[in-house]
């Protein structure tokens, strides 16, 4: 079978640098690779010739040998032993495995490639992030705050500073897995080849390992301390508002960067008000006889208490509003309002006196008004009449 031509395969340009062709094969390699197609005979073909192209592209040497004479070029170079990919000893499987680990592996193998997270070999490893409940109060929510956090969290060690190493040696490359941080095993069956990946027992993933570890830190480089930060949390905030502390929780192990911390915002109820929004709501009861005659009454806000008018004639469930008077808009924008609903307080026990007065109300109430009746005197005037007499 002719062997098809390497700029072909990996769909690029004759002149296409090794950046592009770089990208071009990792494209396909993730397509193509065994972990992601279940022993599929055709994707693993596809993979080892992708992967053979790649080999020899990316070699200034190999390329150029392949420009001027071919599949041929290459051949002769690996009798003269200018490497193994295309060359006569053959291109095999494991072969491919190898060359795509050098080049993309690492620590959680394939899975990194694949967005399951993870950290490349050679790289520092960050430290976890932590979650602290930051509670505050409506008035807070109101004016901005600035709150102090106390933690725990992970430090570096303060006795070998952080290299998790007794003396000065530091870290040398794990003799298990040769620094990648894993180990993998290629088993064979009627099916096919199955590649797994398992994370370095000897190494936990690090890739390198301490030879005389810290006594205090057992060779991790950190240790666990009493952390306090600071966080300026703005108005208008909310109940479960997260703020992101770049770079404050906890240490890497052996030198590596720290994580973030998670200030989530609770928001303490507040028993005078109704949060909706940016709008509060506060209940308002008023007698029977403010109802009817009207008056002015403090009430609270979160900026203090407000004088509000209340009008002759209200009824339950009628709603004044103060305007502004509300939680700021988060962002800035102005404040929402605070609707103030009215609830008439009617009494369940009366005294002589004021069983009297109610007496010589109902006579001149009448029915439950709808408005004013004929040309007389309206429901209100005549209980004023009543009050006066």
């Amino acid at each position: 079978m002719a062997m098809r031509d390497y700029y072909e395969i990996l769909a690029v340009a004759k002149d296409a640098d090794g950046e592009t062709i770089k990208k071009a094969y990792r494209k396909l390699a993730l397509q193509y690779h065994p972990d992601r197609n279940g022993g599929d005979k055709e994707a693993e073909e596809k993979f080892k010739e992708c992967t053979e192209a790649y080999e020899v592209l990316r070699d200034a040497d190999k390329r150029a040998a392949y420009d001027r004479f071919g599949h041929a070029g290459v051949k002769r170079g690996a009798a003269a032993g200018a490497g193994a990919a295309g060359f006569g000893g053959g291109f095999g499987f494991e072969d491919a495995l190898n060359i795509f680990m050098r080049d993309f592996g690492g620590f959680g193998g394939i899975e990194d490639l694949f967005g399951g997270g993870g950290r490349r070999r050679g790289g520092a490893q960050k430290g976890k992030d932590l979650q602290v409940r930051v509670p505050i109060t409506l008035a807070e929510v109101a004016s901005g705050v600035k709150k102090t956090i106390r933690m725990k969290a992970l430090d570096p060690c303060s006795t070998c500073q952080g290299t998790g190493s007794a003396d000065s040696g530091g870290p040398v490359t794990c003799e298990a897995c040769q620094g990648a941080g894993q180990v993998r095993r290629v088993q064979r069956s009627v099916f096919g080849q199955f590649v797994s990946a398992s994370v370095c027992p000897t190494c936990a993933g690090e890739g390198k390992v301490i030879k005389n570890p810290c006594k205090k830190c057992h060779g991790d480089g950190r240790e666990r301390a009493d952390r306090t930060v600071e966080v300026e949390i703005p108005a208008g905030v909310s109940s479960d508002n997260y703020l992101t502390l770049r770079a404050m929780g906890n240490a890497g192990p052996r030198g590596g960067p720290r994580g973030d911390v998670l200030a989530v915002i609770e928001v303490q109820d507040d028993p005078r008000f109704i949060r909706d929004g940016s709008d509060l709501v506060y209940d308002l009861p008023v007698s029977f006889s403010q109802a009817a005659l009207g008056n002015e009454v403090d009430v609270p806000t979160v900026y203090g208490d407000e004088k509000v008018k209340v009008p002759g004639g209200v009824q339950s469930g009628d709603v004044l509003t103060l305007r502004g008077k509300g939680l700021p808009h988060l962002g800035g924008g102005g404040r929402g309002d605070q609707h103030v609903r009215v609830h008439v307080w009617t009494p369940t026990e009366l005294s002589s006196e004021q069983q009297e007065i109610f007496r010589k109300l109902a006579e001149v109430e009448g029915p439950a008004p709808s408005g004013r009746q004929g040309g007389g005197k309206g429901f209100w005037e005549r209980v004023k009449d009543a009050f006066a007499a």
